[in-house]
């Protein structure tokens, strides 16, 4: 039995395949002259480029809006203007395409794994993958392929790179296991997304495995069983049909309406990132779009989208719904989403920057595109709502409808249609907006708690930071207590509050949710049918008595060992 981290849940069994380094020296190759060792490296970063842009997009069609980014970040690296220089400075000097192109990467390879901030240190596994793959191109070296793994092949590599992902299909990868990386990983994001059982960080792992071996991965508990007994083999199998049968029990909730055991009804949307994500959430059950992510559009592009462009994504996610309740984010640029056209400067501490409303109510020509575009998308169906991202003060809320107000004044001189009584709502996701939520809710149509952000900001704890990672969670009663006073500033104000952050998903505190009087919840695609189970089996006594008991604990983790022993149906 081999342990390491249970980054992906559940029962994955198979043959193990491998995935050794390649060997890419290049001390054979011989330096060209600088001219002819620029043209090389063009030639191998414009085909990465366009290779990866190719990869994104399958990624972005299989899987998400989100886990592309991960690739488009290793073009936005390769492209930045100060990269490219540098290596051009050293083929200048004499080195030839690949020895820039290695010694540069190595360079920001230590940089960034010898921060604190985890997620910093998964950007060096970033630039890793985009250095392997470079070399493949400049040496001609063949790269790996695992659409062509027979099925119920357990992956077995050192970490599980970002254009490896491409490969990862349900029907022939059974499970993954490697040697590196936690629950945060890009590997981790990937697997759950794909819902392959994965375990990570398995120490030493190439020294007690082989191909062909028959392996169990239990990715909830994070245990890697190799060559099992036939008995072992069969209990696991037992499990692993059970899991499955209780997964596809799941799909008796698509077509029910989401109620509790009293049958209170609830609002349960989706948290989306693009036209494909809309069209999964509708065929998942979901009954509205609880955040559209809009960033996604910026990104992966070398200029902003045209009102057009974003009229026609708004309109096509709008129609998709059937008329559902379509909740889109305006641009949340900024912290951890860097756009380089935009230009926007480098800051000693982002997450507390020019980022978001801040961003926007700064730069009208990019925030008023947008919401004429919106405000054109209204008028098909009349299901389209706006929220304001990262909020901490009401004049931007009002600041944001005078531009809104702007953009309709405009448009009815135009004669295009759009909806007049457009809802206009705000992410609660900082203390500041916590503690006014009273005085924002007197400005705003509805409220959406983003949790993340709440956690982080009210902990003071970057979630990506594995030092602190203890002091960020949302069990915290400061969290908790912020959660519950927004919740009773919309009551009192008569306006909707849902909640589009990870705690919107998470059984244990789905009660404490429904106690405190939370009217939608709005989670990823894959989590709608479970949270509608979870949600079914409680009833309003039971609520109100772990909310009773578990808002007297003084810790989070007081607070989270309580739950556990109370809260999951």
């Amino acid at each position: 039995m081999l342990y390491g981290v249970g980054a992906s849940a559940g029962i994955g069994i198979g043959k193990i395949l491998c995935i050794q380094e390649q060997n890419l020296d290049y001390t054979a190759v011989e330096y060209q002259g600088a001219k002819a060792e620029s043209a090389r490296l063009k030639a191998a970063a414009d085909a990465f480029c366009e290779i990866t842009e190719r990869m994104a997009q399958d990624v972005r069609e299989r899987i998400g809006q989100k886990e592309s980014e991960i690739l488009m970040g290793q073009v936005m690296m390769l492209q930045d203007p100060l990269v490219t220089e540098q290596m051009e400075e050293m083929i200048a000097a004499g080195s030839c395409a690949e020895a820039a192109l290695d010694t540069i990467c190595q360079g920001y390879i230590e940089l960034f794994s010898n921060l604190d901030d985890e997620l910093m240190q998964q950007r060096a596994a970033d630039i890793q993958d985009m250095r392997t793959r470079m070399l493949q191109l400049l040496l001609h070296a063949q790269s790996i392929d695992l659409t062509l793994a027979p099925k119920g092949t357990v992956v077995a590599a050192k970490d599980l790179t970002p254009s490896m992902t491409v490969g990862l299909k349900k029907e022939n990868i059974s499970a993954i296991v490697t040697q590196v990386g936690g629950k945060t990983s890009h590997a981790a994001i990937l697997a759950r997304a794909l819902e392959i059982p994965a375990v990570l960080g398995v120490a030493n792992l190439f020294e007690q495995i082989e191909n062909g071996q028959t392996a169990i991965i239990d990715g909830g508990k994070g245990e890697v069983l190799v060559c099992p007994d036939e008995k072992t083999l069969g209990e696991y199998t037992k499990q692993q049909q059970e899991q499955w049968r209780q997964k596809e029990l799941l799909f008796i909730y698509r077509d029910k309406q989401t109620q509790d055991a009293d049958g209170r009804s609830y609002d349960l949307y989706a948290n989306i990132g693009s036209v494909s994500e809309a069209q999964a959430a509708l065929e998942n059950g979901a009954e509205g779009i609880g955040l559209f992510r809009t960033e996604f559009l910026f990104m992966n592009r070398s200029s902003a989208p045209t009102e057009q462009e974003q009229f026609e994504t708004y309109t096509a996610v709008s129609r998709i719904m059937q008329g559902k309740e379509v909740i889109i984010r305006t641009l949340d640029v900024g912290g951890d989403k860097e756009i380089a056209y935009l230009n926007m400067p480098k800051e000693q501490n982002p997450f507390l920057g020019w980022r978001a409303i801040r961003y926007c109510l700064e730069q009208t020509d990019v925030f008023k595109t947008q919401l004429r575009a919106l405000l054109r998308a209204s008028a098909v169906n009349g299901n389209v709502k706006i929220m304001l991202p990262l909020v901490t003060d009401v004049q931007e809320v009002r600041a944001a409808k005078a531009l809104l107000e702007q953009c309709k004044q405009e448009l009815k001189a135009q004669g295009i249609p759009y909806d007049e009584d457009i809802s206009v709502g705000v992410m609660m996701e900082t203390p500041a907006a916590a503690l006014i939520a009273d005085l924002l809710a007197k400005e705003a149509d509805f409220f959406s708690i983003g949790t993340n952000d709440l956690t982080q900001y009210t902990m003071a704890a970057d979630r990506g930071n594995a030092k602190i990672k203890g002091l960020y969670s949302t069990f915290h009663p400061a969290v908790l207590r912020s959660i519950s006073h927004i919740i009773k500033a919309a009551k009192r104000e008569g306006i909707p509050v849902g909640m589009c952050g990870e705690a919107a998903a998470d059984p244990l505190l789905i009660p404490l949710l429904l106690a405190f009087g939370l009217d939608e919840f709005s989670v990823s695609v894959s989590s709608v049918l479970q949270t509608r189970k979870w949600i079914s089996g409680w009833t309003q006594r039971q609520t109100e008595q772990i909310e009773r008991e578990a808002m007297a604990f003084s810790t989070a983790n007081e607070v989270e060992e309580y739950l556990m022993k109370h809260s999951v149906r």
